[in-house]
């Protein structure tokens, strides 16, 4: 399923795949980050051992009623504000998504899945 967007000269079809990366590279960079997280167990353990990274681990976009929510699932570094980075991925997930697909995001919600000590 796509996420269909319409201008002018016609209309665009961007995969939620790719909204889904664009959303989890950009909560990745935000300070207080350690990784994203997943509800799916067995899948992580296997990517882990693997280590391949994959932003879109740990993010479904929905829309609802014509809007896009995205749900994040994120684990934070011991030691930071956990209030004060979600609002930074909320921020730099919306920031992102206009300036690269002009696609206005009307949520995005944070669900934090764990704390971790970062690797120095």
């Amino acid at each position: 399923m796509a996420i269909e967007m319409n201008s002018q000269l016609g209309s665009i079809d961007v995969s939620r795949e790719v909204v889904a990366t664009i959303a989890g590279g950009a909560a990745v960079d935000c300070y207080g980050i350690v990784g994203m997280a997943s509800q799916k167990q067995i899948k992580d353990g296997l990517s882990e051992l693997v280590k391949r990274e994959n932003f879109t681990r740990g993010v479904v976009i929905r829309e609802v009623e014509e809007e896009i929510h995205i749900d994040m699932y994120i684990i934070v570094s011991y030691g930071t504000k956990i209030s004060e980075v979600a609002y930074n991925v909320q921020t730099k997930v919306k920031y992102q998504l206009e300036q690269m697909l002009g696609l206005s995001v009307d949520a995005v919600n944070i669900f934090v899945q764990g704390v971790r000590v970062a690797n120095s």
